[in-house]
Order: structure tokens, then C-alpha cells, then sequence
């Protein structure tokens, strides 16, 4: 008698293998744009630097000066106290918020609104920024991470820096449960086993006295869940040609 193999189980949606979202500080966003004074800018204080489970860098919990509190992504070097400015007026320093027209060209932001008032969508993982590259009439020109070069809104808003927790990645895990603690933060499973390792009942690539799937690895888009596995629905399979 069979089993249901490992896809089908996640594909169920049990808590076995749902993150653990419950325990999050909150949403990261910037503030509404309705808030803003006829200073141009709001003034607001970092009291406290957290930890948020599935979050690679810090996040700090700031006090605007009307009261209201609200979850941010800051800059490398901030600290508790620390008092930033979010608007047009602001100036230009590491942690402010700004939008993209009124920062100059070749400073390194992150947390990049994908449209005016989204609270942030690019640019959000430790140690990452992007660059300014131009400005043009209402569309500012970003440099991101990858290299690639993308337009934006000039009103929607970034911050300025580079996202704290830089170098995280460089320290080794040591062992396999704090990787497993990792991704199961993030809802991932670890250690993944492969197919060809396991038994015939657990994996249709299992079984047999060597490690070998038996047949072809690709898989067709509307195979069954206890079928899908493998290479689904490949452009292309077979070594490449050269020339």
C-alpha cells in the first residue's frame, strides 16, 4: 500500500510545513503620505532595534511626533535614540526618507516604493542597495542589486543607506539545526532528501539498487500530484549543443 509522497503533503497546507508567520513583529511599511505637515517633513525616534523570525536584517520600532508607532528597515550604524526625518524636505542622511526625485544621483537607497504610497516593495534584504543612476521628467532610473537597471515613480519614496545586518550570510551555520531553524522560519523544509534516495513507496524516482530515477525526469504540467516531481514542464531538456 502506498503513501502520499512529501509534494502532496506540503500541497495539503498543514502546519506542518506553514510558516510560522504568527510570530512576526508586523508589516514593514512607511507611513501614510497623508501624515505629512507643511514642514515637509515628519520627525520620528528609533526605540527599539528587533528581531523579526524570517527576516534576515533588523527591524526598528519608531515613534513618529504625532504618537504613532510603525515598523521600518533602517541603515547600517543605527542605534536606539537615533532620530530620522521622513519627506520631501528632509535632507539628505543615511536613514531618511525621501522620494526618489529629491535624492541626488549615485546615493545608495533601499526600501524602494514600487508605487507612491505602497509602503516599500524592492530592496529590502540585509546588507543590499541600490543605486540612483538618473532622473528624468517624473521617472527616476535605479540600479538594483542584480545589476539590472529599472524606472520608478520620482514620488515614490526610498530610504536612504544600506540595509542593516550586512555580512550575515558569512557566518557558518556549524551545524545542521540552526540551518534548520532557518528555513523553517520561512516555512522551507531542511534537509531536503532527494527523490532517488528514498524508497519506491516514498518517491516515484525512489527505489532500485542504485540511485537512479529509472526513467525520464521530466514531467508534464497537468501530471497528478503523486506523479509531479522532477523537471515540471521543462523549455528544454538533453545537453546543450555546442556551436
Amino acid at each position: 500500500m502506498g503513501k502520499r509522497i512529501l509534494v502532496q503533503r506540503r500541497g495539503r497546507g498543514s502546519p506542518t510545513f506553514r510558516a510560522k508567520t504568527h510570530r512576526r513583529r508586523g508589516a514593514v511599511k512607511y507611513p501614510p503620505l497623508a501624515l505629512m505637515n507643511k514642514r515637509g517633513y515628519l520627525t520620528a525616534d528609533i526605540e527599539d532595534l528587533m528581531h523579526d523570525p524570517g527576516r534576515g536584517s533588523p527591524v526598528a520600532k519608531l515613534r513618529l511626533e504625532g504618537g504613532e508607532t510603525y515598523l521600518a528597515l533602517v541603515p547600517e550604524g543605527s542605534a536606539i535614540g537615533q532620530q530620522l526625518r521622513i519627506g520631501p524636505k528632509a535632507g539628505i542622511r543615511a536613514g531618511y526618507i525621501l522620494p526618489l526625485g529629491k535624492i541626488p544621483e549615485g546615493t545608495p537607497v533601499f526600501n524602494i516604493e514600487s508605487q507612491p504610497g505602497d509602503g516599500g516593495k524592492f530592496v529590502r534584504s540585509s546588507g543590499t542597495y541600490a543605486t540612483i543612476v538618473t532622473h528624468t521628467r517624473g521617472k527616476t532610473t535605479i540600479r538594483l542589486p542584480s545589476g539590472k537597471t529599472r524606472t520608478f515613480n520620482s514620488t515614490a519614496r526610498a530610504t536612504i543607506g544600506v540595509v542593516s545586518g550586512g555580512g550575515r550570510p558569512e557566518k557558518p551555520f556549524l551545524k545542521a539545526g540552526n540551518k534548520h531553524k532557518l528555513r523553517h522560519a520561512k516555512g522551507h523544509t531542511y534537509p531536503k532528501v532527494r527523490g532517488v534516495a528514498m524508497n519506491a513507496v516514498s518517491h516515484p524516482h525512489g527505489g532500485g539498487a542504485h540511485q537512479h530515477p529509472g526513467g525520464p525526469t521530466s514531467i508534464k504540467r497537468t501530471a497528478p500530484p503523486g506523479q509531479k516531481v522532477g523537471l515540471i514542464a521543462p523549455k528544454r531538456t538533453g545537453r546543450k549543443k555546442r556551436g
